[in-house]
Order: C-alpha cells, then structure tokens, then sequence
C-alpha cells in the first residue's frame, strides 16, 4: 500500500490525508446547508468533533457512510493534534 506524504513521516495532514476523503458533493452540501467548507482547514479543524460524531454514527455523508479506515483516518487527525 502506497503512503501520502503526511503518512511516511507518521503524521496525518490536512491537505494531503483529510481533505481528499471529501468529495466535491459532499463540500457542495455542507456549503449549501451548514454554511462552511469542508476543503477548509479552519472550518474543518473547528467543527471536528461534530464532523467525527456524524462521520461515525453514519450520518455524514449523507448518501453512504465512510468506510471504518477513512472514519478512523479522521479520528487519528483529531487525536495527533489536527496537523495542516
């Protein structure tokens, strides 16, 4: 398995590790609906325990819930302190 540039050093990183793990719909209708950006490291990294909580009951996406890596990925990214 290949690793991202935020992995080889062990740290996961916004940009390069969290960031991709959303889709353009999914920015699209939190724009719309919630009024922040998904692609932002700001609006991400304030609203991240409410982001986690919806990522692992399933909620978030709206059309199909992550899969357990990605929920863990993000959970990791939150406990290591939310590197940019």
């Amino acid at each position: 398995m290949c690793m991202s540039a935020g992995e080889s050093d062990g740290q996961i990183g916004f940009e390069q590790d969290i960031k991709p793990l959303f889709r353009e719909r999914d920015r699209g209708a939190m724009l719309s609906v919630a009024k922040f950006d998904l692609w932002s490291y700001e609006d991400v990294s304030q609203r991240s325990e409410d982001i986690l909580g919806r990522l692992e009951d399933g909620s978030m996406p709206c059309d199909q819930a992550w899969p357990e890596d990605q929920v863990g990925r993000f959970r990791d990214w939150i406990q290591n302190g939310m590197a940019e």
